[in-house]
């Protein structure tokens, strides 16, 4: 399958769309990640500032078995964040529901596709783990460990991104601390629908001033971007205003569609990555 990178307004987003029920990898619609990238200063043929991961996980997905009886499954993709490209969120819907009258082998053919299908969309190799029917019971909830900002009692009235609201004291000496927040809100680039997240801040480094770095995240609440793009932009802006030594921002969206979209983006390595488990509003 060959997928060439579009803009995002040239996908099925905000459009009527007939749904196929039977496998079509074509559905896939990829968007370079470099465009926005470029609007944050994290410019082409130089390193990325962070590493890090896209996880996706998908609660829609069914096809039939070889005689014709459906089956359920939750898809999780683990995609990398220096792939070239993120796949339109309604793309990827429409090509699981592709799935939908399709007959596969079993999970393992499944598997297989997804792996060698989202793989071509995103441009680099992806993980696909599938959760079965009889392993739903298993699925874990957490909570995002840390100091919660939501406690702060602050005034808000800009509901855009200011990054000059970010600020560090550089005369103290530097901490380790995680922060939370509950109240993150982006919207769809391309349609303007709501997307509401969580958002879980560690760093080492100079002290960040707690109500500035919320009212900055509320300011997401009227701004237009793709769930990775708004975390990579929280990344790169705490970095650029706050200097911190070490960064790590991790952000789990609530699901649309089936689908709900967790963007991870660090500078330094612990030896694992964080959890994949739901939080409450997943």
């Amino acid at each position: 399958m060959t997928n060439k990178p579009n803009n995002p307004e040239a996908s099925q987003l905000g459009k009527v769309s007939a749904y196929q029920t039977e496998y079509d990898a074509s559905l896939i619609f990829p968007i370079p990640r470099q465009t926005k990238r470029d609007e944050i200063g994290v410019l082409a043929g130089v390193a990325l500032p962070f590493f890090g991961m896209d996880w996706w996980n998908a609660y829609e997905v069914s096809w039939l078995n070889l005689r014709g009886k459906p089956q359920v499954a939750i898809v999780s993709v683990m995609a990398p964040a220096d792939s070239p490209n993120i796949v339109e969120s309604k793309s990827f819907k429409l090509y699981l529901n592709s799935f939908n009258q399709t007959k596969l082998a079993g999970v393992d053919a499944l598997r297989s596709l997804l792996q060698a299908d989202l793989s071509a969309g995103f441009g680099a190799p992806v993980q696909v783990s599938i959760t079965t029917q009889n392993q739903f019971s298993l699925c874990a909830m957490q909570d995002f460990d840390g100091i919660l900002l939501d406690r702060l009692d602050i005034e808000v009235d800009r509901y855009t991104p200011d990054p000059d609201l970010l600020k560090a004291d550089h005369s103290t000496p530097a901490v380790e601390e995680t922060l939370v927040s509950h109240l993150l809100k982006s919207n769809c680039l391309v349609t303007g629908q709501p997307d509401w997240g969580s958002v879980q801040i560690t760093y080492v480094g100079a002290p960040i001033d707690q109500e500035g770095l919320l009212r900055y995240l509320i300011g997401f609440r009227n701004h237009n971007e793709f769930h990775e793009q708004c975390v990579e932009r929280i990344f790169v802006d705490i970095q650029r205003l706050c200097k911190p030594q070490k960064l790590s921002v991790y952000a789990r969206y609530t699901r649309r569609g089936g689908l709900d979209i967790n963007p991870w983006r660090t500078n330094f390595s612990t030896g694992k990555m964080p959890s994949n488990a739901r939080l409450a509003r997943q």
